[in-house]
């Protein structure tokens, strides 16, 4: 009498692919890095030839005290984008209780809440920006008033665009929110996708504040 053989079979998880928009999302701001690493070189390369003819660096007074409330905002538009990406990542798109409620605003904010709010500091932050610029150029310092003014504004006001960018990405987020009547998972890592941005940016900023504002 035959007996029938029974090959047990091990179940395989199905291998789990990278999301093309978060790799492709990476590879660019790699390449964005680079970019702001050759307006960095440009920055110190004029700054030693200006030191080596004697020219007086910085060219311009600047305001180390705005400099710094705007540099703390931007950075704490950080961490409430990030609380916006763990309530995505939760599946929480609007708050579930009142607006304020300080010592519940971690689990009672959803992503609308915390990406309006980090909107309004990097709004804040490109305002700040823009007011000093218009100091400074009251001072005389411009673009082509000087080499100084040339490393100075051409730097910043590349980061200024990319804030503005990140802000247009903002609004395009909170407008999908709005508009579809479901959150999708392509919605939640577009959501992801753009705090990635707003962090990249972040951390330009911290290179160019302690760059330009710290070190003379």
């Amino acid at each position: 009498m035959a007996t029938a053989t029974v090959t047990e079979t091990t179940p395989r998880t199905p291998a789990s692919r990278p999301n093309l928009v978060s790799v492709g999302t990476i590879v660019w701001l790699s390449s964005e890095l680079m970019f702001f690493a050759a307006l960095f070189a440009m920055y110190f390369t004029v700054r030693s030839v200006d030191k080596g003819e004697g020219i007086h660096w910085p060219g311009a007074h600047l305001d180390l005290a705005l400099g710094s409330i705007n540099t703390t905002v931007l950075l704490l538009s950080s961490v409430t984008c990030q609380l916006g990406v763990f309530a995505v990542e939760r599946g929480q798109i609007r708050r579930i209780g009142p607006l304020f409620r300080p010592r519940f605003w971690k689990l009672n904010w959803g992503l609308r809440e915390w990406y309006v709010l980090s909107f309004l500091m990097g709004l804040y932050f490109v305002c700040g920006q823009g007011y000093e610029y218009l100091g400074l150029i009251h001072d005389h310092l411009t673009l082509s008033s000087s080499a100084y003014g040339s490393v100075f504004f051409i730097p910043t006001g590349f980061h200024g665009l990319h804030v503005t960018g990140g802000l247009i990405a903002f609004l395009f987020v909170l407008g999908r929110t709005y508009a579809a009547k479901t959150f999708t998972h392509e919605q939640q890592v577009t959501a992801i996708v753009v705090s990635y941005y707003w962090h990249f940016v972040d951390v330009v900023w911290i290179g160019l504040f302690t760059t330009i504002y710290l070190i003379h």
